[in-house]
């Protein structure tokens, strides 16, 4: 332990006036054990700081095959190790010069122990969530409708939210929002996304009663649908799929639905490609449109992302490719489309690399660092940096 006259001594080997420190002086020793394995650090931004005042969680998820990331309760972090050349201590309680008090005129001593010491810590960097997985693990036991008499249904390979939460790399906002994307609906305290059968079955059947009773799309009553179709389908699975398609309102007291006709259209046309490998376009065109609901327009823009249009084949075909197939890391997937089509126009690749743009990113930005650009016919088209095995 330095005494104070210790203290002057090594301020006037260093050349340092008293006047001009702080009247507190730390002296710091290593304490019993001392170790840099006791120890991790993370560096926080000040909203993570402000989550953590607040009195909310910081969670590590991943499974043991996957890298940990670090989740709030709405946003999801990569864990980076970063080195630095500079020993770090861990001294508690030890008050930094802006939180020492002035009240001291006098030069005084205070001891404090260091209880650990690293020359690395924990870089966050946000991320976007892995929710692919989601979907893979709901369709380990797809919901196909209530059992039929004598049957059974599967109960294994169920999940609930902290089931979800435990496996999936994903804070818990961003796993709710996905599983309203993916159509997904509690039952029996399980998360369920429906086999794409019976939610077309679902969806069928609505629109085939807004047909029936020459009622607007805009305007679907709520209990009427349940009471008609109630002999066809639990009620809770009508309002469910009223709830995917449609906008829920409320006039007079009464409950509404307004279907969404892009969404509505969507899932027909996804129900048509998946007969086929390829559809004659025009044909396709004219098949999807006869098979909405009479007021609704079909429109190719409808199904960005999901299918694609090749306008080169004679005649021009269509095809189902949907993003959510498609490799989550951003190299594997721009690899991947370019073993399916040599050249993309930049209207074509778009839908199949939005998602992969971090905040302030644009897929210029994307398509700028992992492909190259060429003009081919007076149009603009990308193809692969490096070549690419087929």
């Amino acid at each position: 332990m330095r005494t104070l006259e210790e203290v002057r001594a090594t301020l006037e080997i260093a050349k340092l006036k008293e006047e001009d420190l702080q009247p507190t002086v730390r002296c710091l020793s290593f304490g019993e054990n001392v170790s840099s394995a006791d120890y991790c650090l993370m560096e926080l931004d000040d909203t993570l700081c402000r989550h953590v005042e607040a009195g909310d969680t910081l969670v590590i998820r991943g499974d043991k095959d996957e890298r940990a990331v670090l989740c709030s309760r709405n946003k999801t972090y990569d864990l980076k190790v970063a080195n630095t050349s500079n020993l770090l201590l861990f001294v508690p309680r030890c008050n930094t010069a802006d939180r020492l008090t002035s009240s001291q005129d006098r030069l005084h001593v205070q001891h404090a122990q260091i209880w650990g010491f690293c020359n690395s810590y924990w870089e966050l960097r946000k991320q976007r969530p892995k929710l692919k997985k989601l979907k893979k693990l709901l369709m380990e036991n797809p919901y196909e409708g209530p059992p039929l008499g004598g049957q059974v249904e599967v109960t294994e390979n169920r999940y609930t939210m902290q089931d979800l939460l435990e496996r999936i790399q994903a804070s818990e906002e961003e796993i709710k929002d996905h599983l309203e994307t993916i159509h997904a609906c509690q039952i029996d305290g399980f998360w369920r996304v429906l086999d794409f059968d019976y939610e077309m079955k679902l969806l069928g059947h609505v629109t085939q009663l807004v047909d029936s009773e020459s009622w607007s799309f805009n305007r679907v009553p709520l209990q009427t649908s349940l009471e008609e179709l109630a002999p066809l389908e639990p009620k809770e699975m009508v309002e469910h799929c009223l709830g995917c398609y449609g906008k829920r309102f409320t006039e007079n007291d009464k409950v509404f639905y307004v279907l969404h006709e892009d969404k509505v259209c969507l899932a027909l046309a996804l129900m048509l490609l998946q007969k086929a490998v390829k559809f004659n376009l025009k044909e396709f065109q004219e098949v999807w449109q006869q098979s909405v609901p009479e007021g609704m327009s079909t429109r190719l823009d409808q199904l960005k992302g999901v299918a694609l249009v090749d306008r080169t084949s004679h005649p021009e075909t269509i095809s189902l490719l949907q993003v959510e197939d498609l490799p989550e890391d951003t190299l594997e997937r721009f690899n991947y489309l370019f073993t399916l089509r040599e050249k993309w126009t930049e209207e074509d690749i778009t839908p199949y690399i939005q998602d992969l743009c971090g905040e302030k990113q644009t897929t210029g930005a994307l398509l700028t660092k992992y492909a190259r650009s060429s003009t081919q016919n007076g149009v603009k088209v990308f193809n692969s940096r490096r070549p690419v095995a087929t």
